[in-house]
């Protein structure tokens, strides 16, 4: 009796692991990215106060504006806008500040930005600013002011 080579059960795992990508591949990538990217506006608003507007169709977010009023107009600026679907490496500029975490794996994923002195983090569940969470409430306005309250560890 003949044995099979290892050659030949090589070639057979290769090509059931090349069957089962080529399957679950396109379901794996659609429920990835079906929810779509995290859609930041940075401008100045009428008074020309410097605005970020972040929209989230998917998730029912819509025009949840953070206010920074004692923060100097955007520059040479009436908008910009950046759509967080595809990863580069942190940090990277954005207007009034830098972007200090992304993971897109499964859109929307996570974006921290360092704004004006604060730190904002766009979560699916949940808005944090400075370490607190702020529940998503589409068309609500939420004003930061220059220095953010965190409350000091250890002192009474």
């Amino acid at each position: 009796m003949k044995s099979d080579g290892p050659l030949k059960h090589l070639v057979i795992a290769f090509l059931i692991a090349a069957a089962c990508y080529a399957l679950f591949y396109p379901t794996i990538e659609h429920r990835r990215v079906r929810k779509g990217p995290w859609q930041v506006t940075f401008a100045n608003n009428s008074e020309g106060v410097p605005t970020v507007t972040i929209n989230q169709p998917k998730l029912a977010i819509t025009n949840v504006q953070l206010v920074f009023p004692e923060q100097a107009a955007l520059s040479n600026q009436t908008q910009t806008n950046f759509s967080f679907r595809q990863p580069q490496p942190v940090p990277y500029p954005v207007p009034m500040g830098s972007c200090l975490f992304m993971d897109t794996t499964f859109l929307p994923g996570t974006v921290t930005f360092q704004l004006a002195g604060h730190e904002i983090e766009l979560l699916p569940r949940v808005l944090i600013i400075d370490r607190q969470e702020h529940p998503w409430v589409s068309g609500s306005t939420i004003t930061l002011h220059p220095e953010p309250v965190v409350p000091a560890v250890g002192h009474r």
